[in-house]
């Protein structure tokens, strides 16, 4: 026979009912605020039409040189290699995440393009790209793609807490 945590005798339910007679119940007065869908000043054509031309940069065929040496890194010429150093330690926090899982390479690319895309628009100056390991595909070829993209400064690994060896932080060249 289980043995009840908290037993209570029938003098302890009648002190109860006692002392919380005459009381009200309380109505619910929480109020739920939906969140609004943030607007885009530009039509939903336009942002297709962004999104494919910023795959247009993303060939399979082209290969970049990338060391394959150490965790994957790499640097526009002429950047400050110390912009690199600061992604690595985790100086840049990203503030736009793109999950690539189950993704097919059409879809990768694509994605990747409206993820560059966005951050131009939103000016947001680093993001965390998350390839994931699966069959090592998408983990090859994402670093191939953001070294063609023009407005890719750099990338590096992404530190643990954003991923670890799954995952690029990417610094984005943006408008003044």
């Amino acid at each position: 026979m289980a043995k009840k945590k908290f037993a209570l005798t029938d003098d302890d339910f009648t002190l109860f009912r006692e002392s919380v007679r005459g009381a009200k119940p309380i109505l619910q007065d929480k109020i739920v605020h939906r969140s609004k869908p943030k607007k885009f000043n530009q039509s939903p054509e336009r942002l297709l039409q962004e999104q494919i031309d910023a795959s247009f940069y993303f060939s399979d065929e082209f290969q970049p040189l990338l060391s394959h040496d150490g965790p994957v890194r790499y640097i526009r010429s002429g950047v400050d290699p110390y912009e690199l150093k600061k992604l690595r330690r985790g100086d840049y926090s990203p503030e736009l995440f793109l999950d690539l899982h189950g993704l097919t390479q059409l879809e990768a690319k694509q994605e990747l393009g409206a993820l560059i895309a966005a951050c131009r628009r939103e000016h947001i100056h680093c993001a965390c790209v998350m390839h994931g390991h699966g069959k090592h595909i998408l983990k090859k070829q994402t670093p191939l793609w953001l070294a063609q993209h023009p407005d890719i400064i750099a990338f590096h690994q992404a530190p643990k807490e954003f991923g670890g060896d799954a995952s690029i932080l990417a610094l984005i060249e943006l408008d003044e």
